[in-house]
């Protein structure tokens, strides 16, 4: 089974547009959206929820009544102010500490694990979609983008599919680590700006640290040429392979609007036909 994570150093470089474009390429596929934060490759994609799974990523302090002489000490040492002064807790604020049943002379509170957000594994029309969305205000993403994984894994495993196409949360932080972590390979997906060549060499250091085969495709290339030559420089210098250069299409925003992938909206044009050729490079490059 062949894993590949598709990356950016920021937001907006047109990663996920990509990633759905790719799914319809390859027909027959297991997709993850791991960018459990803010999912939204199902606004192209329109899965149809088959599983859910609740992800329990937390705990919140809960205060047994009976036993709670109010004597204080667990709002005193809450360093977040999630004990109300009538001594109940305060569900947003309170972070799972433990501080207040550390400090708790009766035992009259523990921590309870809570539902931090749900997964889902869901059919779409190019094989299924493993994808989740954390509740507001709740960490541990990094956990529920390994459980997105792991369904992801096992639905390809159940159906004989070969392919998991992982769509990756923006950035270099937790999240994204878990994403890439024994791919095969990471395509990277930059813009010909500044801070998108910034980014670039953020992603592509971390790919290095997991011993992940790297790969660039720089989208939208044609709205700088200065800096595309910047980024094609560079990867020769550190013998990164750039498997393709996307321009600028409006029909690519077009299709968006209309709830669907370009590939799938115009699939004769040129921008199409540019997504393909990247796609078929990297099947070649992964197989």
């Amino acid at each position: 089974m062949k894993q590949l994570t598709i990356l950016s150093g920021k937001g907006g470089t047109g990663k996920t547009t990509i990633t759905a474009s790719f799914a319809v390429l390859a027909k027959n596929t297991v997709v993850a959206d791991c960018d459990v934060d803010a999912p939204d490759l199902h606004m192209l994609l329109h899965p149809e929820v088959i599983e859910t799974h609740e992800f329990k990523g937390s705990k919140i302090a809960v205060i047994d009544k009976t036993k709670c002489t109010n004597c204080g000490l667990c709002r005193e040492n809450c360093r977040f102010d999630a004990i109300t002064e009538e001594i109940n807790v305060a569900p947003f604020a309170c972070e799972g500490c433990g501080v207040c049943s550390y400090v708790c002379p009766a035992d009259a509170i523990t921590l309870s694990e809570r539902i931090s957000g749900y997964a889902y594994v869901s059919k779409i029309n190019y094989g299924f979609m493993s994808h989740a969305l954390l509740n507001p205000g709740e960490a541990n993403s990094g956990k529920l983008v390994t459980l997105v994984r792991q369904n992801a894994r096992i639905a390809a495993e159940k159906e004989n599919i070969h392919l998991i196409i992982i769509d990756g949360p923006p950035g270099i932080g937790c999240p994204v680590m878990a994403s890439i972590t024994g791919v095969d390979a990471g395509l990277v997906i930059t813009e010909p700006t500044l801070s998108g060549i910034h980014d670039l060499k953020r992603v592509l250091q971390l790919l290095q640290h997991f011993k992940v085969k790297p790969l660039v495709c720089v989208n939208m290339y044609d709205i700088n040429m200065g800096n595309i030559e910047k980024i094609l420089r560079f990867c020769r210098e550190n013998n990164v392979e750039v498997v393709g250069k996307i321009p600028f299409s409006p029909e690519v925003t077009e299709a968006m609007v209309n709830g669907a992938t370009v590939v799938e909206c115009f699939p004769k044009s040129f921008v199409s036909n540019e997504i393909a050729n990247v796609w078929e490079k990297i099947v070649t490059l992964i197989q």
